[in-house]
């Protein structure tokens, strides 16, 4: 099948023929539902999500109540692939950060596929090498960066895969995104209010100078980025 016709997610769409028409026929076409948690940290993983948009984000919980968001998955990649890799226990909670669409698979049959498959294998490989080095840049982003860099990473990432400049995002999902608590979220937002680079109100962010918020990120958004180009953009 040509990749015209597949959906619309970078993992499936770029697949050998051979190897998505044994995935295709046990596709499923889900809706991401905001807030909705996909499994928790500590859950056997039972559904692998191929996004066609929308964001799902890989969030840890800490004795003392405080969550934080260590990667986000959106259309570029796939969440559950450690399912084939003889990983089968999600070790972050996984959330739906912003509402969309994506193709579930039974981890079943992904392991199947995967065994037979070297290509696919690696494939999948690939893309959870990415997903760890986005988290540990996140992990050295939260230990050194300011709020106000953190955020903006965070947002460029949103964007990203998003595509569009309005996002609506609560008070507790921002905190999550940048490790902070949710009663300083207006104080790290409206500081890029201030300098032009977003709308913040009850929730909705506008996006209104994307240059500008490159620049006030910190060089995390390019590290992450470079990783992935290098691991799924290029042969």
């Amino acid at each position: 099948m040509d990749a015209i016709h597949r959906p619309p997610n970078h993992l499936l769409a770029t697949l050998p023929a051979v190897d998505f028409e044994l995935l295709r026929p046990h596709l499923e076409t889900v809706e991401l539902v905001q807030a909705v948690v996909l499994v928790g940290a500590g859950d056997q993983l039972k559904q692998v999500f191929f996004p066609h948009n929308g964001v799902i984000s890989l969030v840890v919980s800490l004795a003392g109540g405080a969550m934080i968001e260590v990667a986000m998955v959106g259309h570029d990649s796939v969440f559950g692939a450690s399912a084939a890799l003889d990983g089968n226990i999600s070790l972050t909670d996984a959330i739906v950060q912003l509402p969309g669409v994506a193709s579930s698979l039974d981890v079943g049959i992904l392991r199947t596929v995967a065994s037979h498959s070297i290509a696919f294998r690696t494939t999948l490989i690939r893309h959870e090498q990415a997903l760890f080095a986005q988290a540990q840049q996140s992990a050295a982003c939260n230990a050194t960066h300011s709020a106000e860099s953190r955020l903006a990473r965070c947002l460029l990432r949103m964007h990203d895969l998003a595509g569009v400049d309005r996002l609506h995002l609560t008070q507790d999902c921002l905190a999550q995104m940048i490790g902070v608590q949710r009663n300083s979220v207006s104080t790290v937002a409206h500081a890029l209010q201030e300098a032009g680079v977003i709308k913040y109100s009850r929730g909705n962010i506008e996006i209104t100078n994307l240059d500008a918020l490159k620049q006030v990120s910190c060089e995390c958004y390019g590290a992450v980025n470079a990783q992935y180009k290098r691991l799924l953009y290029q042969d």
